[in-house]
């Protein structure tokens, strides 16, 4: 072949694989390889992607060329990228994404700050960056300051969550229909219970939470109906439902809008109250709740007579002679004890419930029970009557391990209605100087049992919990006073979790029904459980120096009691030999631990060094090997 063709051939060979990068970018088809779909879009996506009628558009910053920038964020930057990719394609034209790098002082930077985007610092110093997402539909927009790597599984949900809200025009409705002060004292009443001479209820900060997001509708426990045009609706310790009120209840879950259901065995709230109302004469309050016909009926287990305690995750309290004792029934979970997959729990690292029961599903139950908060298994229950007097060591030997236990649970599926024969009729009062035909009139006509829902229309979702304390301020936010002004910190999740749970089923029915996904930062499994050994081997020695320090310190300690007349510490020939026994022994340690971790470092080293290699050779090995098979086969 002479010189001419042959750089024709490259040439072409060139031109071929651009045209074939450029065709197979243009094709609409997809193939997502990876082991959880990360890059594919759930059937919900794609359902609220077709309701869209108005054109959106997604302004996606990411300041690409600040320097120092994290290389975990410009991975980051074209995962989100090629996600809204998706979403441009699956909208057919509905979507626009414009990609814009804020670099400074320009105008771009100026938009995003506009936009109420937060520029970020890298731990490495460099420049600030920009990396937030705005969504914009006629006058409305909404967007993501700031992405986060750490948050890579729920992607999907937050950008279909953010392109569905800035469609909502108004807050979804949300229905509170509680026997306790959530939010507070009520206006109209404040002024007579300020006459009685009675101290009005502070609203408590949950409750600021949810109306950032929600219009809140109250619904009065005497009720017989539910307030139209309620989106969704939060039950928090109910007492004396109405029969009337629970058949709403029950067809409000079947028509398929979400309900957030809050029971307590043992209120703190209503304790302290009873304890008032007993001083002043008055009855006792229940401080337990229930509402066992729609409990049982959609396959959910509930004792308000059991209290759950957990020898692995008790709080420590303060007793009454002024010590510390860890009480089994104030529940301070942790990061393990959340469900990693569901998005209201995932990203929460701390919960603190106070005397909580438990939850769990009936065997038979077609829903699907998806566990959301659970304890540790050196969990059991207890009678709540015997807490009445009971110390927290007394507590903890009457608790007998029985496993882990469900505080709270997300129940979806098609449930059935727990009013199979229709609407409760009303109770008929006797008024014998009534007329016949007067109490007929006045008599609503009831509903028929084939108006009613039987069965769900579609998935129905129900979130139930079995403590309300949770709620409250007081397990929940330190407050303080900041410069005259009141103010709030959170010691723990709470807060979070109650605004992650509402906001999660105030969403629309494709919302929920997407799930959270893996992330495409894959571990070095190998190298971190290398890791984790050496760690384990250099934890259990450094253990054993720490014990070995206090007892030299203790020994030492004793040794001091002889001193000079000048007050001066005599140096004894055992206090000498063990200082100078310590001071070998740590010096022993230092060593060992650089042994550990130089070792730990060698096998470390060693295998990246093969991977290095293997990754380097065996693509031209592979392609030699090929050659010279054809080269020997060939005719």
């Amino acid at each position: 072949m002479k010189l001419g063709s042959k750089a024709l051939a490259i040439a072409l060979l060139f031109v071929g694989l651009v045209l074939v990068n450029f065709l197979a970018s243009s094709i609409p088809a997809r193939l997502d390889a990876t082991a959880e779909s990360i890059y594919s879009l759930s059937p919900g996506t794609k359902k609220l992607l077709g309701k869209i009628e108005e054109p959106v558009v997604l302004d996606l910053y990411f300041s690409k060329d600040a320097t120092g920038l994290p290389i975990a964020y410009k991975n980051y930057a074209a995962r989100v990228t090629e996600m809204l990719r998706q979403y441009v394609r699956a909208s057919h034209g509905k979507l626009t994404l414009n990609v814009i790098n804020p670099q400074a002082d320009t105008p771009q930077e100026e938009k995003a700050t506009a936009a109420g985007l937060t520029p970020q610092v890298s731990q490495q110093g460099g420049d600030q960056f920009f990396f937030g997402l705005v969504v914009t539909q006629a006058d409305q927009q909404k967007n993501i300051p700031a992405f986060t790597p750490q948050r890579e599984q729920f992607l999907e949900y937050d950008l279909s969550k953010l392109i569905y809200g800035v469609q909502q025009l108004d807050k979804p409705k949300l229905g509170l229909l509680t026997s306790l002060p959530i939010q507070g004292t009520d206006p109209q009443q404040m002024q007579m219970m300020m006459m009685m001479r009675q101290q009005p209820q502070p609203g408590q900060y949950v409750a600021d939470e949810w109306a950032q997001s929600f219009n809140l509708v109250k619904v009065e426990q005497t009720a017989t109906e539910l307030p139209a045009g309620l989106d969704s609706l939060a039950i928090i310790h109910p007492e004396n439902v109405s029969p009337k009120l629970q058949f709403a209840i029950d067809q409000f879950l079947l028509s398929g809008k979400p309900v957030f259901l809050a029971v307590d065995p043992s209120s703190q709230y209503f304790k302290r109250q009873g304890g008032q109302q007993a001083m002043m004469g008055g009855p006792t309050p229940n401080v337990s709740s229930d509402l066992p016909v729609l409990l049982n009926a959609y396959g959910i287990t509930y004792d308000p007579q059991k209290v759950v305690g957990d020898l692995e995750n008790a709080t420590q309290v303060q007793t009454g002679a002024g010590g510390v004792a860890r009480y089994p029934i104030w529940l301070s979970l942790r990061k393990n004890n959340f469900s990693a997959k569901s998005l209201p729990t995932a990203q929460l690292s701390s919960a603190m419930f106070i005397e909580s029961g438990s939850v769990a599903q009936k065997t038979g139950s077609n829903l699907t029970f998806t566990p959301l908060v659970q304890t540790s298994d050196q969990s059991g229950d207890i009678a709540s009557m015997m807490l009445q007097f009971a110390q927290p060591d007394d507590v903890a030997k009457q608790i007998t391990p029985s496993g882990k236990k469900t505080i709270a649970a997300l129940v979806t599926g098609k449930f059935k209605s727990a009013f199979p024969d229709g609407a409760p009729k009303d109770e008929e009062k006797k008024d014998d100087a009534a007329k016949p035909d007067e109490k007929k009139d006045a008599k609503k006509p009831e509903p028929k049992a084939a108006d009613s829902l039987k069965e769900s229309k579609t998935t129905s979702t129900l979130f139930v919990i079995a403590d309300t304390d949770w709620l409250f301020d007081d397990y929940s936010l330190r407050k303080f006073n900041f410069f005259g002004q009141s103010a709030a910190e959170p010691f723990n999740d709470n807060l979070a979790f109650a605004s992650n749970t509402v906001e999660f089923l105030g969403g629309s029915q494709d919302l929920i029904s997407i799930r959270g996904k893996g992330t495409s930062l894959r571990p070095f499994d190998v190298v971190r459980k290398m890791e984790v050994e050496a760690q384990k081997q250099y934890q259990d020695k450094l253990t054993a120096l720490d014990a070995r320090l206090q007892q030299v310190q203790t020994k030492l300690t004793e040794l001091q009691g002889k001193k000079s007349e000048g007050n001066r510490l005599v140096a004894s020939p055992e206090v000498a030999k063990a200082i100078e026994d310590f001071q070998k022994q740590s010096a022993q340690m230092r060593g060992e631990r650089r042994e550990i971790r130089r070792a730990l470092r060698e096998d470390i080293d060693a295998l990246e060094n093969r991977l290095l290699v293997i990754n380097l050779l065996a693509s031209p090995l592979l392609v030699g090997a090929f050659g010279f098979w054809f080269y020997r086969s060939r005719k």
